[in-house]
């Protein structure tokens, strides 16, 4: 007998920012712990394929999906402690992250500011390790509470344990967003009372200029956001106008001997050395360079505002993704001989 929470045949297309056409056999939106319980317990009894949905705005959903599709909509977010130098804020994985972060920011706590106006759940910004604007949000968690589904039992990791690293943590690494293994139920932030502003980035210190922030030294928490939302204003599409997962491909990471040889044949390449003498790369760049921004594949192409992005101009099916994805790919593997890799995620 299916539990109560469970449907058939769900269509999920209004359930993923590209707007792609997509069923699942099964479907459950999880809104309790008893839900996560029951509907958990049913999957390790039946044995059937799970894949966790957060806020769908980093993933390329199939056709179809054979398996159960689980929805993370526990809500929930509180102040749980502070010490001299912080704040603890704990937040429900079914949380919009951009509501999370105003919220935040209202409460007069700052920290999460670079990365407001990003599309998704709070479940989901571990698991990614979401970043922006200087800020990757590893940086500022405490502690991440997840069920795992297969066990049926709960765990609390630290951030240490969360093996945080660009666009990565552990649960990428051991493949657990891919199997539909983990559901994160809450995150635990660290957010400093020592605040210091991060405006590294190209773009924020104009932008708030143009918001009327004189000097840089003045600025506070909730100022930064609005310019960093009105940059991404600027160059992202909004989804409900125009579909698309955000950045679609990762900022490749070469060896500097690699990354030396491209700045002689391209001396005008972005190039942003990490800390264990790797090379960052700009894979909008890249792609721009191989003549795809604004470019075209059947009903889908990279946006004509940042090359990074991946837009449906409609009707597209996720085989038009890949379609595309691979030919960008291609053209930059032949001209650069660097490696693109895709960052939404399929079942």
């Amino acid at each position: 007998m299916l539990p109560a929470r469970l449907r058939t045949d769900a269509d999920l297309g209004a359930l993923n920012s590209l707007a792609l056409p997509a069923r699942a056999a099964l479907f459950a939106c999880l809104d309790s712990i008893d839900d996560i319980a029951e509907v958990g317990a049913y999957a390790r009894r039946t044995a059937c394929r799970r894949f966790v949905l957060g806020g769908g705005s980093n993933v390329v959903l199939d056709d179809a999906f054979d398996g159960l599709v689980l929805h993370m909509a526990l809500r929930g977010r509180a102040l749980i402690g502070e010490d001299g130098e912080a704040v603890y804020v704990r937040a429900s994985g079914g949380e919009p992250w951009p509501e999370f972060v105003e919220w935040t920011l209202a409460q007069g706590w700052g920290g999460l500011e670079n990365l407001t106006a990003i599309p998704g759940s709070v479940g989901a910004a571990p698991i990614q390790n979401i970043g922006a604007y200087g800020r990757e949000v590893g940086e500022l968690i405490a502690s991440v509470e997840y069920v795992d589904l297969a066990e049926g039992t709960s765990h609390v990791v630290s951030r240490d344990d969360c093996q945080f690293a660009y666009r990565d943590s552990v649960f990428k690494q051991r493949g657990w967003h891919r199997d539909g293994r983990v559901l994160v139920t809450a995150v635990v932030f660290r957010l400093p009372k020592r605040w210091q502003a991060q405006l590294g980035y190209a773009g924020i210190a104009d932008t708030l200029a143009e918001h009327g922030v004189a000097s840089l030294a003045t600025a506070d928490a909730r100022q930064i956001a609005k310019a960093v939302a009105a940059l991404r204003q600027r160059k992202l599409p909004d989804p409900a106008r125009l579909p698309n997962a955000g950045s679609f491909f990762h900022n490749p990471i070469v060896e500097a001997g690699h990354a030396a040889r491209l700045a002689a044949e391209f001396p005008a390449m972005p190039q942003h050395r990490q800390g264990d003498g790797r090379v960052k790369l700009a894979a909008g760049w890249l792609i721009e360079q191989t003549g795809w921004k604004g470019r075209t594949l059947g009903p889908v192409g990279m946006y004509a505002g940042q090359a990074l992005v991946l837009v449906n101009h409609g009707g597209a099916r996720s085989a038009d993704v890949r379609a595309l994805a691979s030919a960008v790919a291609h053209d930059v593997r032949e001209r650069f001989s660097v490696e693109l890799h895709v960052e939404p995620i399929t079942p």
